[in-house]
């Protein structure tokens, strides 16, 4: 028996390469869902590496405006650009990435026919929430889209919310995942006791709240040491406050790394703090540091509780020292330690990326056959 074979449009309207945690959830999800071809519409650069998942990408050239007086003849201007490229490729399906951005309005406003299906990521949810102009957009597109997908239930309640509750029988949850097939766990388990060697990875911003875990260090019992890996506004502000709070031989910042740097990294480490204070997508992250064999002490959002369960160890989101706390506990027994190890390795099991993919594609066809 033939399998069914999708034709499917997505993008995002940034450069072509693993620049953030969509631009590598999307690479890892085109190219683990079967029987696809995905034109990605997206920015120069290109990453070569990066662009192997899809079977064509078309590099967008209007250029990019933010909300303001511009943007309404930006849009306009990129629909021109899309519309080309919907009549060019005729997709039996568009995904669009993200609700509220630009390049999601182009999908709605060209797609005619084709159905369309809206995928959340996190940032797009935080600007609707801030700005009146963002939360219209998002219910544009949320009107034009036969589904609406978000990863977490915690996130798709409150894509719920800001549309109005028009749209709930339209909002399907489909948890993220990374390519476990890819992780190789530590090479020998973590000390019993002592002081912990900490990991702390991503964006430095407002809300990833870095600053909570550097703060908790000043807080512990125990010499905990921090390894704070990525770059954002922040960096500097982060690094003046751990010298001023005489932690400058226990915290250590190091710049972004990629992906596979980062896995081979983690590895060394005891445990991953995860501090972001607001809206978490999903928190890939966080599983990616369970794979590894990580116990997670995590800011305790109903996004994290929903995706982690009882495998990590909570604290009050932007306290420091419900983190020193929790993380005093960690290093006094090695028992929790171990049991939270393990606990880790078998939540991450739940998230591979084939998953994600042979749901979205499932999802997919039935948006396709109830428009026959």
């Amino acid at each position: 028996m033939a399998v069914e074979s999708l034709n499917i449009l997505t993008g995002i309207n940034r450069i072509s390469a693993p620049s953030s945690g969509s631009m590598i959830l999307v690479n890892d999800l085109y190219g683990a869902m079967p029987h696809t071809r995905t034109t990605f519409l997206g920015r120069a650069p290109v990453d070569q590496l990066w662009r192997a998942a899809f079977d064509r990408l078309i590099i967008l050239s209007t250029t990019k405006r933010p909300q303001g007086p511009d943007f309404h003849p930006y849009v306009d201007e990129l629909t021109r650009e899309v519309g080309a490229v919907v009549e060019k490729v005729q997709p039996d399906v568009i995904h669009a990435q993200y609700l509220g951005f630009a390049l999601s309005l182009a999908f709605t406003r060209t797609a005619g026919e084709i159905p369309v299906i809206a995928i959340a990521h996190g940032t797009d949810v935080m600007a609707a929430e801030r700005s009146a102009s963002e939360r219209e957009t998002m219910n544009h597109i949320a009107a034009a889209s036969a589904a609406i997908v978000a990863p977490t239930s915690a996130l798709a309640d409150r894509i719920d919310r800001l549309t109005g509750r028009q749209f709930t029988d339209r909002l399907t949850v489909i948890p993220w995942g990374i390519r476990l097939s890819d992780i190789r766990g530590r090479s020998q388990p973590p000390p019993a006791i002592g002081p912990l060697s900490l990991v702390h990875a991503g964006r430095l911003d407002d809300n990833k709240s870095t600053i909570t875990a550097v703060e908790a260090l000043a807080l512990t019992d125990r010499p905990h040491r921090l390894t704070v890996i990525g770059d954002g506004p922040l960096r500097e502000r982060l690094e003046q406050r751990a010298v001023g709070l005489g932690l400058r031989d226990r915290v250590r910042f190091d710049p972004t790394l990629t992906r596979a740097e980062l896995w081979r990294r983690l590895r060394n480490f005891d445990a991953f703090v995860f501090t972001t204070r607001g809206v978490e997508a999903f928190g890939l992250a966080l599983i990616e540091a369970q794979a590894h064999g990580l116990p997670v002490v995590y800011s305790d959002l109903l996004g994290a509780r929903e995706i982690l369960g009882s495998s990590g160890l909570p604290y009050s989101p932007g306290n420091p020292r419900s983190l020193a706390m929790a993380l005093d506990e960690m290093g006094r027994h090695s028992r929790r330690r171990k049991a939270l190890t393990e606990a880790s390795l078998d939540n991450a099991r739940r998230y591979d990326i084939t998953t994600t993919g042979r749901q979205l594609r499932e999802l997919t066809l039935r948006v396709i056959s109830s428009r026959k």
